[in-house]
């Protein structure tokens, strides 16, 4: 019989943590788009999808620009 091994359980962090943590990725990609390199109006977007069993870790997370991240959710 094959084993089928258990779902991964999702990391989410707790609002505080989470805020935490969005503050230091912007930090650490210079508070600029990585995909153009803007600075106006940027954003947390997680590489894999929350929907997708996307972690909150910080490997998951990069900065974005509100136009290509909204791109990329188009």
């Amino acid at each position: 019989m094959i084993q089928v091994p258990p779902k991964r359980r999702r990391m989410r962090l707790a609002s505080r943590s989470y805020l935490q943590l969005r503050e230091f990725v912007l930090q650490r990609d210079g508070w600029r788009c990585q995909f153009c390199g803007s600075i106006a109006g940027v954003e947390v977007h997680h590489i894999q999808f929350r929907s997708r069993r996307g972690q909150d870790g910080e490997e998951n997370l990069i900065t974005l620009c509100a136009k290509c991240h909204r791109e990329i959710h188009e």
